[in-house]
């Protein structure tokens, strides 16, 4: 798993449809439940007629995680819910997440530290888990 400056990546020798698909079921296991859905690719090519590698990106929520993030700091709806982006890249598929703590760093309540380091452990260990069965060489 790689880490940049406000998320976690990891590369998989998958098409990008089965990446979509266990993406989804890994983040699901670790309580997230995809809310919305944008397909970039598609969007680019009905709004600008551009062609655009195919990418998606998965707007993910575990419930009690948002509420008591909500709860801490109403306005922290601005940062939810959690990106997950998937792509294509020279023959794999790439899964990104954003960084939960980097987000919350931005506001600066100490009261959202916990949720966002909970976060993360979570999406850290949904990362692993494709990592373990699906990581490229």
């Amino acid at each position: 798993m790689e880490v940049t400056r406000y998320g976690l990546r990891i590369r998989l020798n998958v098409p990008y449809e089965e990446a979509v698909d266990k993406v989804t079921a890994a983040l699901k296991e670790q309580g997230f439940g995809i809310l919305t859905t944008i397909d970039v690719k598609e969007t680019l090519k009905k709004k600008l007629d551009v062609d655009f590698r195919k990418y998606i990106i998965l707007g993910a929520c575990n419930p009690p995680l948002a509420h008591r993030a909500l709860t801490a700091e109403q306005e922290i709806g601005l940062l939810l819910p959690c990106n997950v982006i998937v792509y294509e890249e020279n023959g794999h598929s790439v899964v990104a997440v954003a960084d939960p703590i980097a987000m919350m760093q931005i506001v600066g309540n100490p009261e959202l530290d916990a949720v966002a380091q909970e976060a993360r452990t979570r999406l850290e260990r949904a990362l692993q888990q494709l990592a373990g069965e699906l990581v490229a060489q």
